[in-house]
């Protein structure tokens, strides 16, 4: 990608969007394309046809989802599916006929069968029963990445799949009972620090084991992928093996349990947990084999106790602008300094 090239972030304000938006200009790139949901609708396959024909975007990074926590996952299925199918389904679509050079689709690692060995490598997508609490969500980004490999196959495209680990980062979303983990849990401890409470319940047993990334490292693998040279990024979007996708991880996981150990720390509280076993646990593991993308020279850079301190000061700098959908607390921040 050239500095001057024409770039769409779909879905540039959510988690993963907002990152590779301030990756993108901290290097230079200064022709991004951005639109809110509020200015174009990506369900909505005619003004998706007009907007990238209007502006003939080169590279189009397709972050734009709907997404959530298990809970919200397993509540809302028909949601899940329905929403992200149609999103992935017009951006993927309306880029092949507008010409778009590069696509990147962010998929995500729930695609993997619920089993699968450990860590899990690429070529176990599509090879056993996925788990069930999100498997509408999952059954969605398979077909995103099914269907970037047909269209490579059939009208000679260049679009690839990234399978993010679990993701983290400044501009996350705080809902109390839909969000993922790491904002879930910095908005318990932090409400646990302004009320004094002893006692933090966490969801399920606390024992499945995840593997986490900062956003800002899940944006430059982002990043990095689309910027291969040409025959890299042919081999990869057109594997012969039947996985046209990446991992993207830090190849390190821990405990539900420890995470919340370490995000208390973070925050500066030292209560006690209680681990809520009604609720779903999920899949047992999820450690992504980061292999394939790191024998092409890339590695993430933040650690996680700093990654989670950055993502705990700017949960403290918007707090109070939050909404209660959002996930603020109730109380204006007082005490975020630890």
């Amino acid at each position: 990608m050239q500095l001057s090239d024409k770039i769409y972030v779909a879905g540039h304000a959510g988690l993963v969007g907002s990152a590779l938006v301030r990756r993108l200009r901290q290097a230079g790139y200064h022709n991004l394309l951005l639109k809110t949901h509020g200015e174009l609708d990506l369900a909505d396959a005619h003004a998706v046809r007009h907007f990238l024909f209007a502006n003939r975007p080169q590279y189009v990074f397709l972050a734009a989802a709907k997404v959530g926590g298990v809970l919200a996952n397993d509540l809302f299925p028909a949601d899940f599916i329905f929403e992200n199918l149609r999103i992935q389904t017009n951006v993927i679509h309306e880029s092949w006929r507008s010409g778009v050079e590069r696509l990147l689709f962010l998929g995500s690692s729930c695609i993997y069968p619920k089993l699968a060995p450990q860590p899990l490598q690429e070529k176990s997508w599509l090879a056993g029963p996925l788990e069930s609490t999100n498997r509408a969500y999952a059954v969605a980004k398979i077909a995103g990445i099914e269907m970037g490999w047909a269209y490579n196959r059939q009208y000679g495209t260049r679009f690839l799949a990234a399978m993010p680990t679990n993701l983290y980062g400044p501009g996350d979303r705080y809902h109390p009972t839909h969000s993922h983990l790491v904002p879930a849990l910095i908005r318990k401890l932090h409400e646990a620090k302004i009320t004094g409470s002893q006692q933090v319940v966490i969801w399920g047993s606390g024992t499945p084991r995840r593997e986490f990334l900062h956003s800002d490292d899940a944006a430059d693998a982002c990043i990095f992928l689309l910027n291969l040279p040409p025959q890299a990024f042919v081999q990869l979007a057109g594997r012969a093996d039947g996985a046209p996708l990446v991992n993207v991880g830090c190849g390190e996981d821990m405990t539900v349990r420890e995470l919340a150990a370490l995000v208390a720390e973070v925050v500066g509280v030292t209560p006690s947990f209680v681990f809520d076993s009604s609720k779903p646990d999920g899949t047992p593991r999820k450690l992504l084999d980061i292999g394939r993308l790191g024998s092409l020279g890339w590695k993430p850079r933040i650690g996680l106790r700093e990654g989670l301190r950055q993502t705990y000061a700017d949960f403290c700098s918007r707090v109070n602008e939050l909404d209660s959908a959002g996930a603020a607390p109730a109380n204006p921040v007082t005490q975020c300094a630890s």
